[in-house]
This record gives C-alpha cells, sequence and structure tokens, in this order.
C-alpha cells in the first residue's frame, strides 16, 4: 500500500531503484510528479519532482536507469521530453507537423538510451520510431504501407484555433489536399467528440482519403469535455457545463465557414456515441448550419438511459453527467437530451446508425429519436436509420465488413453533397 483510496485522487507509481516516482492529481487538477523512497513509500514522505502547471497536462512517467521519459499535454498537443537523471539535463523531443499524435511504444529495457515511441498525423502514417535519449537522433523502425500509391506531399495539415462565446479558444485540425481555395465552396466534414475526457486524436485514416481526394476538407473539433487542453478543459465540459461542448462545437462550425474553409450549404457533421449526442444537441440548436449529419450509435434519449439502472449507461455514468435523481442535474440534463429537445423546424439531412447487439446505446434509442425527428421535422431532407442486425457498439466486425459501413456512410455524404 502506498496511498489509501481517497475520493477524486489518482496516482500512477513508476518504479527505479530505490525509489517509486507518482503521477497523481492529489491538489493538482492536471498531475504532478512526486518521488518516495521504496522503503517508506506513504504519502509523507512524497516529495515534488514535477510542481502542478495550470497550462501543461502531466500524462505519464517511464523510467529508464539514467532517464525519465515525461509525456504531457501543453496548447492541446501532446508532448515527450526527457530528462537524465545523472546530469538533470532536459531536452524536448521535437516533432515536425502542426498537429499529430504520439504515444510511448513498448519499451521493457530498463538500462538502455533508446526509447521507442509510436507517431503519427493527419497525414502520416502509423510509425514506430527509436529514439536514442543521448545523441537525440532518432531512427524510423516501421511505417504502415498504405496501399494505392499514397503520396503524402499531396496534402497538408494545419492547428487552428476558433474562438468562442465566452472567449475561450477551442483547437481545430485540419487536413486537405494541397491545392484548395478558401473561397468558401469547399465541402467540410468536421467532426468531434468532447466527452470523458478523452483527447480526439490527430491520427492517419486511409478511409479518410477517399473524401480528401475529392476536395473535401477534413477537420477535428478539440473540444470542451474531451483532454486536449488538461483535465479542467474535461471539467468544463462535465456536469453542469455540458453546454460547453455543443457551442464551442457550433462556435468551430461558424470560424471556418466565416474563414471561408466551407459554408453551411457544404459542411457535414459526423460524431459517434456521446459524439451522437453531441450531433443531436447541436442540430437541435442550430440545424440552419450544418448539411449533412452523421450520428453513430447516437446516445440520445440521456434522461431516460440514465434513470434506468438495469442498463450500462445509468448508475456509472453518473459520474460523467450527474445523477438525475437530483432534480439540478435531472432539469439540466433535460435541457439538451437530443430526444427531449426535437422541435418542429427544418433539420439537415440526417443518417442515423445503430447495432442490434449494442450494450452501450440500446437499438431502441436511436429508433425513438429517428421517430420523433420523423414526426415533427418540417423539411423534406433525409432521414435515414439503418440499424446493423449483427453489431454492438463499435459497429461491424472484421476489416471488410466495417469497409463497407464507412463506405454507406461516405456515399450518403458524398450524395447529400452533390459530390457523387
Amino acid at each position: 500500500m502506498i496511498q489509501p483510496r481517497q475520493q477524486g485522487v489518482e496516482y500512477d507509481v513508476e518504479h527505479h531503484s530505490d525509489r517509486f516516482y507518482i503521477v497523481t492529481n492529489d491538489q493538482a487538477i492536471n498531475f504532478k510528479l512526486m518521488k518516495t523512497p521504496v522503503a517508506a513509500p506513504s504519502k509523507e514522505n512524497w516529495e515534488t519532482v514535477i510542481p502542478h502547471r495550470e497550462d501543461v497536462m502531466l500524462s505519464s512517467v517511464s523510467a529508464f536507469a539514467d532517464y525519465l521519459v515525461i509525456s504531457e499535454r501543453k496548447a492541446g498537443l501532446p508532448m515527450m521530453r526527457v530528462q537524465k537523471l545523472s546530469t538533470g539535463e532536459e531536452q524536448n523531443i521535437s516533432f515536425p507537423e502542426a498537429t499529430y499524435s504520439i504515444s510511448p511504444g513498448n519499451n521493457p529495457e530498463f538500462n538502455t538510451r533508446t526509447l521507442r515511441f509510436n507517431y503519427t498525423s493527419l497525414t502520416t502514417p502509423y510509425s514506430v520510431f527509436d529514439y536514442d535519449m543521448e545523441t537525440k537522433e532518432r531512427e524510423l523502425k516501421k511505417e504502415t504501407e498504405v496501399l494505392g500509391g499514397y503520396d503524402r506531399t499531396q496534402y497538408e495539415s494545419e492547428w487552428i484555433m476558433a474562438t468562442v462565446s465566452d472567449g475561450t479558444q477551442v483547437p481545430i485540425s485540419l487536413v486537405y489536399k494541397k491545392g484548395i481555395q478558401k473561397d468558401g465552396k469547399n465541402p467540410l466534414f468536421l467532426t468531434g467528440y468532447g466527452s470523458y475526457g478523452a483527447s480526439y486524436p490527430a491520427s492517419f485514416s486511409t478511409t479518410r482519403l477517399s473524401l480528401l481526394d475529392r476536395g473535401v476538407v477534413i477537420a477535428i473539433a478539440h473540444i470542451r469535455g474531451g483532454g486536449e487542453m488538461g483535465r479542467k478543459w474535461y471539467e468544463d465540459g462535465k456536469f453542469l457545463h455540458k453546454q460547453n461542448t455543443f457551442t464551442d462545437f457550433i462556435s468551430c462550425a461558424e470560424h471556418l465557414i466565416a474563414q471561408k474553409w466551407t459554408s453551411s450549404d457544404r459542411l457535414a457533421i459526423s460524431g459517434g456515441s456521446a459524439g451522437g449526442l453531441l450531433m443531436g444537441a447541436v442540430i437541435n440548436m442550430r440545424p440552419d448550419l450544418f448539411k449533412v449529419v452523421l450520428a453513430a450509435v447516437p446516445f440520445v434519449d440521456v434522461v431516460t438511459t440514465i434513470l434506468d439502472t438495469s442498463l450500462p449507461l445509468s448508475a456509472m455514468e453518473w459520474e460523467e453527467w450527474g445523477n438525475p435523481n437530483d432534480k439540478t442535474y435531472y432539469d439540466y440534463m433535460k435541457s439538451y437530451s437530443p430526444y427531449d429537445n426535437v422541435k418542429p423546424q427544418d433539420y439537415p439531412h440526417i443518417l442515423i446508425t445503430a447495432g442490434l447487439n449494442d450494450s452501450r446505446v440500446k437499438y431502441w434509442e436511436p429508433a425513438k429519436w429517428t421517430a420523433k425527428l420523423r414526426e415533427l421535422k418540417t423539411d423534406n431532407n433525409l432521414l435515414l436509420l439503418k440499424t446493423n442486425m449483427g453489431a454492438g457498439h463499435g459497429g461491424a466486425s472484421g476489416r471488410y465488413e466495417s469497409l463497407k459501413e464507412t463506405a454507406f456512410e461516405y456515399a450518403f455524404v458524398l450524395d447529400r453533397l452533390a459530390l457523387g
């Protein structure tokens, strides 16, 4: 036992010779690094190695014989730095692109100066590097092959900021084929999630190429409720702050239109699960802003589901959304629950997908939502519900069946944007 359980306190332990390194959020919302003797590891012996910082999220620490590898998030982007224990010297590992995703690789050797890490971006396929922590040289060990003659020099990525209604700066990752003009005429595919503190990775996708090669700009809105900008970013998009997730996404869409990346009649949006809730909420709030919507296994009947404690998305979810048995939370959840806020108005073209065997978002949630939309919406736009009778929350099993589902969704978007 290093530290007894304490509500709200998390800690992760890494061993190094006669000490433990401890990453903890104890009085440190973005986490801090402590150390303590192995012989007496209890909290009264903890010493600060890296103090808490308001603008940097400490994600993890890996210990080698003479090095500490520190993984962090700063200004929305993942970072890695190496500290040499014998000298105290520090080095930041640099990355070549504006937006990207990194993670520590498999590093089983303790007494080594080689760090293995994984790297990918919106234009770079998943890659494995070995990094010499002494000479600072890196070697590409493997890069996932993209069949069909992929040429990354034909694509560009950007990292931009949108200012939302309360003045907060929300990051957006962009990728597009070189040569597009910012004239407001580009089709744009905007996606987001914004729940559970999960950071939406700016990673490579082979299927996305079929959109990029047709001139579609791809954008990821790194909205509050995720973890991109630290733990407070997550806290500011949950419980009684959940509306920030939806207004952030709307503001990102408005920013992309204002900057002439696209226009509302060329804008498609997508989200799955809690991202499907996001889709339902924003089209209730601003249906005029979007042309096409993909809502995959959408968590849209929020209040009813969380009140039913026989379902997985109920009592355990009170830590994310709130306990609807408390009237304050009940009223707030009902104010944004997509099913409860459908009203007579024009909606965009919508494709809703569900899985009959989905244990998280039961198939009747998207079915009920679809029925209510059909009853109340005042437009003639296409509204489709596609239920996979053999799938669960993650969609079809197997590479080819999964690709067929993605192709169906992209075909819907391309058809509605007249890009077929």
